[in-house]
């Protein structure tokens, strides 16, 4: 890849490299250059700019992306669409994370050019949850580099996937000595059904035995014969020693101590054995405390199907001085999960259908038919088409006119009693009316009605607030147009706003937020205000 100061005479096909403004128009970092950007940069006395451009067997920063994001994705995991040499691996199941440290490591070696970032092997994630990132650094990279780390993630056989929570049924043997309070046992009964259940299973029981090692091995017998997928022994006295009551009863009735001890504070004194196929374990003291301990990264694996070997254990030792931790999550808080990656961002639309089409005369331009249609079910068809979910329309003017011509669609209609006011009144209606989980709202207007599902979609996949796409604008040759991509971020400054005055300002206000996306045809710019566009459009 050639990079640096270009002529703009050969910059055609070139990706710039810094954003350029010019004649009243500006051109974005990653712009690919087109002959007409080249007229216009050379008539404004611009002569040379920062670009990059491809050798011969170069890839692309997107196509880089997608191909390394295609082979590291495994089971449960799905990979998002690239963007600026972005793509995100997203969750498919609730679940843990599962990689090898040391792959990811040698991923990452290949080539600076290339990197993976994601959350730490065996975090808990959710549906949806964003789980790792692939970043191309360069607009290109060497087609050789990426098939060098596509080859050493083939060798492995692969790197990522999530591991789902299965419905383990787990049962319960709690031992008890001269003076054991019955209220400690049965807090110590709901806490643990509290973490099983965060993690999809169920605890199917409990049995209260005195602690010596053949009452807790006859327990254990009559667990076996009711049958569980998990076996779980907390004992009135903490297991000091592999010859200790509870590793003894196990050994008892012919099972087996896999390890003891581990190095998670709170939680050393974990015990993992199994009798036939069934895991057993014995647990520390610290799980009657809801707090997250060394018990809860055990059964997280064991809920999700993993094995859990000395080796596993043994190396939980990095991250695992939990105690000076102030903040550790509770178990039904998202199932003692460590910091939790951001989800794919939630949009939401909002169709403007309330204005009085003044410069339209007395028709109301949005009942306009437009073969056969009118023009705001177009527009709302159009919407209800995309991914965008849900579809609100604010109606005002003629309301019950407008909502007839949308009779059975799946939107929701809010009502804007002050549409005389002006369009800002709308749109406030339309943002108060959305559910609170959305992180975004596509504003939509109701009189574009050559909007495609498509060109919203590529609104939506440009968007993601954390990555500092927070508001994205569709353009069509350097020219800006609707609709546009808010962040909820920005919804409490739009409730400032009064009259007929939208969001737009705010484009300007937060430059370093915006991100244009470049647009296939003139649909994003085309609004019809007056009867003669009207008749255009029809022609």
């Amino acid at each position: 890849m050639k990079f640096g100061e270009t002529p703009v005479d050969e910059a055609v096909g070139a990706i710039l490299a810094h954003s350029v403004s010019c004649g009243g128009r500006t051109y974005r970092k990653g712009r690919v250059l087109s002959k007409e950007d080249g007229s216009a940069l050379r008539a404004a006395g611009i002569t040379t700019v920062v670009a990059a451009r491809l050798d011969a067997g170069d890839v692309g920063e997107d196509a880089a992306a997608e191909t390394i994001g295609d082979n590291v994705a495994g089971r449960n995991l799905a990979a998002g669409e690239a963007f600026t040499g972005r793509v995100n691996l997203f969750a498919q199941a609730r679940g843990l994370v599962v990689y090898d440290s040391r792959l990811l490591q040698r991923v990452n070696c290949v080539h600076e050019s290339i990197t993976i970032a994601a959350l730490p092997p065996y975090a808990v994630v959710e549906p949806r949850q964003m789980v790792a990132t692939i970043k191309i650094i360069p607009f290109a990279v060497a087609g050789a580099t990426v098939d060098a780390c596509v080859e050493t993630i083939a060798a492995a056989g692969g790197l990522f996937e999530v591991a789902p929570f299965l419905p383990r049924r787990a049962g319960l043997i709690q031992t008890t000595l001269p003076g054991t309070r019955e209220t400690l046992l049965d807090k110590t009964q709901a806490v643990l059904r509290g973490r099983i259940e965060a993690l999809g299973g169920t605890l199917l029981g409990e049995t209260r035995c005195a602690h010596a090692i053949d009452d807790v091995a006859e327990a254990i017998r009559a667990w076996r014969r009711r049958g569980c997928d998990l076996l779980l022994l907390m004992g009135a006295s903490a297991i000091t020693d592999r010859r200790d009551v509870i590793p003894a009863a196990i050994e008892a009735v012919g099972g087996g101590i896999d390890h003891f001890g581990m190095p998670v504070d709170p939680g050393n004194l974990m015990l993992i054995g199994h009798h036939d196929d069934l895991p057993v374990l014995g647990l520390p003291g610290c799980v009657r405390s809801p707090k997250v301990n060394g018990f809860d990264w055990v059964l997280q694996r064991l809920c999700a199907g993993l094995a859990v070997t000395s080796d596993d254990v043994m190396g939980m030792g990095a991250g695992g001085l939990l105690t000076e931790i102030s903040a550790r999550p509770l178990p039904r808080a998202e199932a003692c999960a460590p910091a939790r990656a951001p989800a794919t961002p939630r949009v939401a639309a909002i169709v403007l259908a309330a204005g009085q089409s003044r410069r339209m005369g007395r028709a109301n331009k949005l009942l306009a038919d437009l073969d056969g249609l009118p023009m705001i079910a177009r527009v709302v068809d159009a919407v209800l088409g995309s991914r965008a979910d849900p579809v609100l329309v604010v109606v005002g003017h003629q309301a019950a006119e407008i909502e007839a011509a949308l009779a059975e669609r799946d939107v929701r209609i809010v009502h804007n009693r002050d549409f005389a006011a002006g369009i800002s009144t709308s749109l406030k209606q339309g943002l108060r009316a959305l559910p609170p989980e959305i992180d975004g709202a596509l504003v939509c207007l109701g009189d574009m009605p050559r909007i495609t599902p498509d060109q919203l979609d590529r609104l939506i996949r440009a968007f993601n607030p954390v990555e500092g796409r927070a508001i994205c604008v569709p353009t069509r040759r350097g020219k800006r147009g609707n609709p546009v991509l808010f962040a909820r971020r920005f919804f409490e400054e739009i409730e400032s706003l009064g009259g007929d005055v939208g969001a737009r300002h705010l484009i300007g206000e937060s430059p370093d937020l915006v991100c244009e996306v470049d647009m296939p045809d003139d649909g994003v710019l085309l609004d019809i205000d007056t009867p003669q566009a009207l008749d255009s459009l029809r022609r």
